[in-house]
């Protein structure tokens, strides 16, 4: 293998942290984040109660191809399934594994406010079969769903986590055997399948205290003959070319396209910035995740899937823009119908 990294199989507690940018009980970024002032903030909580555009949300139905438990286990190996937002769902080695699982009414930590779904996930947890592992890859309300945790821990083996958010896992009630946690460039593997937790540039937190408490991450996805990035959350940073240096390139990059502004560039990637990421990591087919189903930001539902297909195109990358649902082969992931144009 053309890098080094450290390969882990075991827990940390909430005493431990191992990694080069944890000081005095904060995770940094390689590159500090601009933040924003008071007024800044209070104007664009203005902006988002009384002044959102309204084609921030679909007018219409949302398609969404249902599943069955019977569909996913006649499914081939190497199938993707988006179900929503940042929730995918690949069968690799003919397991389940879930990214960043969201299946509430709301990414809130109500359910009575906060942005709520676009479409119903395409298939339940109750539905599900036995999932292999979930992979996270930080702790922010529309990545990291309690109530979706709580009901898949008794049916799901491995919880792969960023330093911290696995402490939350267990402190939830998820057996803490099951829970593996990963500071940048630390690795795994289950059943034939490597998993690397690699860097971002992002934040965390879930209420006023725990600021940056937890550590965030992209993943990393390789078994004999297929290599896949899943972002998570990320502003463009130089770390996407390490990781493309490091690695050789991806079948399927899953990049974030979706939630950004100009008010906070370094936290989402605009669409020009997704492209480049993708380029950077040597991706061969990109699919742009973190859209479609939550309203969290001020441009248009579809935008973020107009501009990266523009995008795309002019620059000769394969895109892959399967519906809620949709069986994605991994293998010959490219393509996809422009489904957000049906709607009304």
């Amino acid at each position: 293998m053309p890098y080094t990294t450290l390969a882990l199989d075991r827990n940390h507690d909430s005493t431990e942290r191992h990694a080069p940018n944890y000081h005095n009980g904060k995770f940094y970024n390689t590159r500090p984040m601009r933040r924003m002032g008071v007024l800044e903030s209070l104007g664009v909580m203005w902006r988002f109660a009384f002044h959102k555009p309204a084609n921030t949300v679909p007018r219409g139905q949302v398609p969404v191809q249902r599943l069955t438990r019977a569909d996913l286990m006649a499914a081939p190996d190497q199938t993707l399934f988006r179900l929503g937002h940042s929730t995918m769902l690949l069968k690799l080695r003919n397991g389940f594994w879930l990214t960043d699982p969201v299946f509430s009414e709301r990414a809130s930590p109500v359910q009575w406010a906060g942005p709520a779904r676009f479409h119903a996930p395409p298939i339940s947890i109750a539905e599900l079969p036995p999932i292999q592992g979930v992979i996270l890859s930080h702790n922010h309300y529309d990545h990291l769903d309690k109530a979706a945790i709580l009901a898949l821990a008794a049916r799901t083996e491995h919880f792969l986590a960023p330093l911290g958010v696995g402490d939350t896992l267990i402190r939830w009630g998820v057996g803490a055997a099951k829970v593996q946690q990963f500071a940048w460039w630390e690795e795994t593997v289950v059943r034939g399948i490597r998993f690397v937790a690699t860097p971002a540039r992002h934040f965390s937190g879930r209420g006023l205290g725990d600021a940056n408490a937890s550590l965030w991450c992209s993943w990393v996805i390789e078994q004999p003959g297929l290599r896949l990035f899943f972002s998570g959350d990320s502003g463009y940073f130089e770390g996407f070319r390490e990781i493309g240096a490091r690695f050789g390139g991806f079948d399927l990059a899953m990049v974030e396209t979706g939630a950004y502004n100009q008010q906070w560039p370094d936290v989402h990637m605009q669409p020009e910035e997704t492209l480049q990421a993708h380029l950077d990591l040597g991706g061969r087919v990109l699919m742009p995740i973190h859209n479609g189903t939550f309203d969290l930001s001020m441009h248009g539902w579809t935008e973020p899937f107009e501009r990266i297909s523009t995008l795309a195109a002019a620059a000769g990358v394969a895109l892959a823009t399967p519906a809620m649902g949709e069986p994605v082969a991994l293998a010959a992931a490219a393509g996809g119908r422009a489904w957000w144009r049906e709607v009304d």
